[in-house]
């Protein structure tokens, strides 16, 4: 067979699979509606009393899906979603069956939770997309410094997928009472945390720099440092004094990062209106935006030049044109 035919087999092969899948779970749908009732019932119920950021669970919620599809192994995610207080083991099983189930017999992967992500990305997919770009970041940029940083964690999982061997010293940085949680939940999910320092700080409050090396981080030693779904939801003026910090960090330190431009702020689209109507109510309201005048990567370069950092990696999400602009990307930055 040669390459056009393998190509056209291959594509209608694809095709095939995502039919067959998608009529799957047409035919499950009351499964899945019925599941996701009894989540964001448990949700609505738990309320913010559960102490559980919901767009940190979004994230946890996708690597959970990707783990269980077996294209991007973590089974510290696999354990902690399910013991979260605003999660309904039920709600959970009911509305990822059909969809699990579809996988297995098909092997498509939806878009949005393909691994490694490929091809523009939509609002809708940037949680999901950003999983490859940092995930090869890290591989790329981790192992020539020792430290591993994560800022604004959440219910990042990734410094706990580190065997000790690889002898990278892991820290999180966190609210305290969003680290609390965490920690508590960590323990109740049976995973080992010995590998990662947790250093409780609100980032718009308390210098999370001195008190990171005040619990074993070497300034003098590079590190890198990973600042995922977090800059958005804060003012400008924190999140110019946290990259000013790492840009004070020892040569070789790195930033992986993502971010919105203003147009998140701006934009009388639909998902924009709704994204900002739906983060104020759940207490998270966006807040911080890049410039998005093109071209939006000069802009960005010019805001981390003024924190001591020079970009050297990024990939632009949206258009980034006068019509259509930017609305954000991810990037990576480096000290002087």
């Amino acid at each position: 067979m040669d390459q056009n035919n393998k190509t056209s087999a291959t594509s209608f092969g694809s095709i095939t699979a995502s039919v067959f899948y998608i009529l799957i779970n047409i035919i499950l749908f009351p499964v899945t509606l019925l599941g996701y009732m009894i989540w964001i019932g448990k949700i609505i119920i738990a309320g913010r009393s559960s102490g559980v950021s919901t767009s940190a669970q979004g994230p946890l919620a996708a690597r959970w899906t990707q783990h269980n599809m077996g294209i991007r192994k973590d089974e510290p995610s696999n354990r902690l979603l399910p013991v979260l207080p605003n999660i309904s083991l039920l709600g959970l099983r009911l509305s990822s069956f059909p969809m699990l189930l579809a996988h297995e017999l098909t092997g498509h992967v939806p878009k949005i939770f393909s691994y490694p992500y490929k091809g523009d990305v939509p609002e809708a997919h940037e949680a999901g997309a950003r999983v490859t770009f940092f995930d090869n970041m890290i591989d790329k940029y981790l192992n020539g410094t020792g430290q591993f940083v994560i800022l604004g964690a959440g219910f990042d999982t990734r410094a706990l997928r580190f065997p000790e061997k690889t002898g990278i010293k892991s820290f999180e940085v966190d609210k305290p009472d969003t680290q609390s949680i965490k920690r508590k939940l960590l323990e109740k999910a049976g995973i080992d945390t010995s590998g990662v320092v947790f250093i409780p700080a609100d980032f718009e409050k308390d210098d999370w720099f001195k008190q990171l090396a005040g619990a074993g981080f070497d300034p003098a030693k590079p590190a890198f440092f990973l600042w995922e779904g977090v800059m958005m939801y804060l003012d400008k003026q924190s999140v110019e004094s946290t990259l000013r910090k790492i840009g004070s960090a020892a040569r070789g330190s790195a930033v992986a990062f993502d971010y919105f431009t203003d147009e998140s702020l701006l934009s009388r689209a639909f998902y924009w209106r709704f994204a900002r109507a739906s983060t104020k109510a759940a207490g998270e309201p966006l807040k911080f935006g890049i410039d998005s005048t093109p071209p939006s990567g000069e802009r960005l370069a010019e805001f981390l030049k003024n924190c001591g950092l020079s970009l050297v990696e990024q990939r632009v999400l949206g258009k980034d044109t006068e019509g259509r602009r930017a609305w954000g990307g991810f990037a990576v930055a480096l000290g002087k």
